[in-house]
Formats: structure tokens, C-alpha cells, sequence
């Protein structure tokens, strides 16, 4: 991790359970430049129930009578070999490799991976268990906050820092988990109350349709920036609707880059950009009529002008009532050897 903005390109479940396509998606997202592409990790009958139902946007972004969360998520399997494959790819794009698991198993199975970090998805912020197990890595732990209140933030960074973590191994992503998300709901501004209140870096995982709210989020102080993409957002699937393309993609992370380099140092000075314009842009003291030499300046005798080479007009009052040692015409510039 650095001290640059880091970007997740949230693969997810995306490639709908076909290889193919998720290497397609690995090369979309090393072609945007982000810094990590995001699959998923799971085994079906250790995550849902044969009984559990889809959440509702998953019902509402996969049209069908086939209600069963469970015979959803089984096409959606990655096989160790598929992780294996899938690394070595990403790799030879030069993009980092990520996944997030949803059940302790899978968990362990990348762990084994030497994966740099772990990402807990937002229905696992309140599974202890959960938890405490990538707790035990001691790799840094990135934790989405959909649907969590405050109280449950805290409790799940406890977890973190009674397992010997510091809040600079930890970094909390503010969340809304709809997808997509309305913009009325997104409440940006509690990313910086979640800064402000544990003491964690702060990052954003976005379901917004478009890029401008996480490009907002870096201009309030995100550290990292997840968000979905897909190779085509009608693609049959929960979460094609709410992600990004692959143009799209691009745009958003030069957004952030942009963003990021405006940001600057916080130092409030003219840039080395803007310094040629100074004397241009401002104004000197010069004369609003003609002065024979030996009179008095009064206020009558002087007006503002460009160029800004001369005296300031911050320190006109100074040269009030002081005699000139030459004629000046009109729009002569005053200088500070006119002056007696």
C-alpha cells in the first residue's frame, strides 16, 4: 500500500463463471491503470443456505421465477485452479491480483495465496469469527461498511486492534450496499465522520452508476477507491447494472489521478505555473496625469495599471505627499527613484 490513492476494479462475479471473460475483465482493468483487479471467493454451501433468497437488487437486476440465492451463487464458483490461472494472468498484465472471501474456508485458501491484503465485503463486517480470522494474517484489512451503523464499524475494528492490529493496518471503506446506488443515499460526508471518529485511513467502495461520486470521495480524503466494472452492463448477472465499462473505467481512474495531483501540498503560494502571470495580471502604481518635477504626489496624480513591475498599490499611501525628482507624463510608471 502507498501513499497514493489505491484503486480496486471490482471484478466481482462478473465474469459470470467463465474464464474467458474474467481475463477479459483483467484486461480492462489493467488497461485503466488501476492498481488491483477484485474477484470473488467463495463456496456456495458454506455461504448461503438452500433456502436463502436474493437480496433485492439481485432479484431486481436478474429477471426470472428462480428466487434461490444458492443457485445463483453456484454458477458463480471460482475452482482454486480458476484462482491460480487467474494470478499468473493478472501478473503477466501487470496488475495486482485480489479476492475477497464470504465464508472461512475460502478465507484460508487465500491466505495460502500470499494475497497482500484482505478485503471484508459488508456482510461480513458483524461475523466474528469471520473476522478474527483474517485478523490472525496480521495483513492489512480493508473493511466495506454497507449497511453497518457506527456502533457495528467500531465493534469490528475492535476486532482488529485487540488482535494486535494499529489503526494505519486498517482501512475502512464508507459503503451503501444497493445496487446501484441512488445518489440521495450515498451520504459521502460519513466517510469523514468514520475517519474522524476510529482514527483509520478511509476509502469509498462505490455502487453509484457513473464515476463522479468516487472522484468526490478522493477530493474528501479517500485513500483507496473500489468500484465494479464489467464488460458490458446488460450482461446477465446481479451486478452488471450497477458497474462501470470498460471506457468508463479508464475515465474514472484519470478522474482520480487528476484529482489526486490537485490536491496538492495544502500550502497556499503561487505555483510554478502561475508565477509567469504575476506581472501581467497585476497592477503598479502609475500616473493618472502628467507632475513636474519638485511636486507633491497626491491621490489625484496616481491610478492602477499593468503591468505589476512597479510599486505596489498595497503601498501607494507611502508615496502620498512625497516630492518627484523628475516630469512624469501621464501613464508614466512610478518608480521608487522618482521619488525625493
Amino acid at each position: 500500500m502507498s501513499n497514493k490513492v489505491i484503486i480496486i476494479a471490482e471484478a466481482g462475479v462478473n465474469h459470470n463463471g467463465d474464464m474467458n471473460i474474467a481475463k477479459k475483465l483483467i484486461d480492462a482493468a489493467a488497461n485503466a491503470g488501476v492498481d488491483f483487479v477484485k474477484f470473488q471467493t467463495f463456496k456456495t454451501e458454506k455461504l448461503v443456505s438452500k433456502k436463502a433468497q436474493k437480496a433485492s437488487y439481485q432479484s431486481e437486476n436478474l429477471k426470472g421465477e428462480d428466487n434461490s440465492q444458492f443457485n445463483m451463487l453456484k454458477k458463480l464458483e471460482l475452482s482454486p485452479e480458476n484462482h491460480f490461472e487467474l494470478i499468473e494472468y493478472s501478473k503477466s498484465k501487470g496488475v495486482e491480483f485480489l479476492s475477497t472471501a464470504f465464508d472461512l474456508e475460502s478465507l484460508a485458501f487465500l491466505d495460502s495465496l500470499n494475497l497482500k491484503v484482505f478485503k471484508v465485503p459488508s456482510g461480513e463486517i458483524t461475523n466474528k469469527p469471520y473476522l478474527q480470522a483474517i485478523a490472525k494474517t496480521q495483513k492489512p484489512a480493508i473493511i466495506s461498511t454497507g449497511m453497518a451503523n457506527m456502533k457495528e464499524i467500531e465493534e469490528s475494528i475492535s476486532v482488529f486492534i485487540s488482535g494486535g492490529y494499529q489503526a494505519k493496518d486498517i482501512t475502512v471503506l464508507h459503503c451503501n450496499t444497493q445496487y446501484p446506488t441512488p445518489f440521495e443515499d450515498v451520504n459521502l460526508s460519513a466517510m469523514k465522520t468514520i475517519g474522524d471518529t476510529f482514527g483509520v485511513k478511509i476509502g469509498y467502495s462505490d455502487h453509484t452508476n457513473g464515476i463522479e461520486v468516487p472522484t468526490a470521495a478522493v477530493a474528501l480524503g479517500a485513500t483507496l477507491i473500489e468500484k465494479h466494472f464489467t464488460l458490458d452492463k446488460t450482461m446477465e448477472g446481479p451486478d452488471h447494472v450497477a458497474s462501470l465499462d470498460p471506457i468508463e473505467l479508464k475515465a474514472m481512474v484519470n478522474a482520480i489521478r487528476n484529482i489526486e495531483l490537485a490536491l496538492g501540498n495544502g500550502i497556499k503560494a503561487p505555483t510554478p505555473s502561475e508565477s509567469k502571470n504575476l506581472v501581467a495580471a497585476r497592477k503598479s502604481i502609475h500616473l493618472a496625469k502628467p507632475i513636474k518635477k519638485g511636486e507633491n504626489l497626491k491621490e489625484e496624480h496616481l491610478i492602477m495599471k499593468r503591468p505589476g513591475d512597479g510599486i505596489s498599490p498595497m503601498d501607494f499611501e507611502s508615496v502620498l505627499g512625497r516630492k518627484v525628482n523628475v516630469d512624469l507624463e501621464e501613464d508614466s510608471q512610478l518608480k521608487l527613484e522618482h521619488l525625493l
